[in-house]
């Protein structure tokens, strides 16, 4: 917690996440003020004036230096890590929501550089990855043993995460199979697996994007990680999927799963999590809420990790739950998460 009677959290970036991000800040007692920051300032007045007197429209540049303790990144793939860097150098946590692979590997890199300066990277704070790396922890305490996770998700948060949404169907896909990570060419075949699917054991695979949490630092016994993604709706030459020609800042509905395969005492054993909700207003959600924990000094440990690796899940679980984010147990008597 800050020296201050509260929490001062920045939000760089202020789309369609990171205005859902602020809001749910604002709303928040143990937060002082929320500073918005954004390339686009017309923006950031806009959202500012839609929010509550804690709010600041800052016309600052991004990477210039804030009086924050906390700094939530927002903004478009590839623009994270260096705001990173050098918000954590300046003294502050940071709560990146990028699921680019190649930026979460960088992200993740500086967890020597933040353990040392005792500050705190949550990497992948979103709706997936973010919300699903907290339901793949939390589904992995009926374990003895888990052997593979497998994560599927529906919809985009708005326009940039569209676009790279799309990108990352004609990229390489990272897979960890008993062990190792392997790449592979992406394609935007895929499937929406709605129950149990066998699969050969230690096999997996996954896109472009990676959920950073579901690593083997967080399940060291896993051999296999798998992201699903739906199949494309065809809408003419070439094929696109229906994240991608929404045009609307908001990209609609969507929805996670993620499915966890183990052992238990009881012998092989699988359990199916998921959520459907606004990817912006579940990520926007899950972002404040790792900023506001991280702040009041309830992470793990300070270094640079996924939701899981830096969380107890239940408690993020059932804060989400009251703010209208609700999982649920996909088993013939479904119970919410609460």
């Amino acid at each position: 917690m800050s020296d201050r009677d509260g929490l001062r959290i920045a939000v760089m970036g202020v789309g369609a996440m990171g205005a859902r991000c602020a809001r749910q800040l604002v709303s928040t007692p143990s937060v002082s003020s929320v500073v918005l920051r954004d390339p686009d300032h017309g923006r950031t007045v806009e959202v500012q004036a839609s929010l509550s007197e804690t709010s600041i429209a800052d016309s600052s540049g991004i990477d210039d230096p804030v009086d924050a303790d906390v700094v939530v990144l927002a903004g478009p793939a590839g623009t994270q890590l260096p705001a990173a860097r050098l918000h954590l150098g300046r003294g502050a946590h940071i709560v990146a929501t990028t699921d680019d692979v190649d930026e979460v590997g960088g992200l993740l890199a500086l967890n020597d550089e933040a353990v040392e300066l005792d500050r705190t990277v949550v990497v992948g704070a979103g709706f997936a990855p973010g919300l699903t790396d907290l339901l793949a922890r939390h589904a992995a305490g009926r374990f003895t043993e888990v052997n593979e996770v497998h994560v599927g998700k529906v919809g985009t948060g708005g326009p940039a995460c569209a676009q790279a949404h799309h990108r990352a169907l004609a990229g390489m896909a990272v897979d960890w199979r008993d062990g190792q990570w392997l790449h592979r060419q992406g394609d935007r075949a895929g499937s929406w697996r709605g129950s149990p699917t066998p699969l050969p054991p230690g096999t997996a695979t996954a896109p472009p994007f990676l959920t950073p949490c579901c690593s083997p630092r967080s399940f060291p016994a896993c051999r296999g990680l798998r992201r699903v993604w739906p199949p494309p709706v065809a809408t003419g030459s070439p094929p696109a999927c229906r994240c991608c020609v929404v045009p609307i800042l908001d990209g609609g509905p969507g929805a996670v799963r993620v499915e966890v395969r183990g052992m238990t005492a009881n012998g092989h054993d699988v359990v199916v999590l998921g959520a459907m909700d606004r990817p912006a207003v579940a990520g926007g959600a899950v972002a404040a809420l790792a900023a506001v924990f991280v702040g009041d000094g309830q992470a793990l440990r300070t270094g640079a990790a996924g939701m899981a690796g830096l969380f107890d899940p239940l408690p993020l679980l059932v804060e989400l739950a009251g703010r209208g984010v609700r999982c649920a147990v996909f088993d013939p008597q479904a119970t919410l998460i609460t």
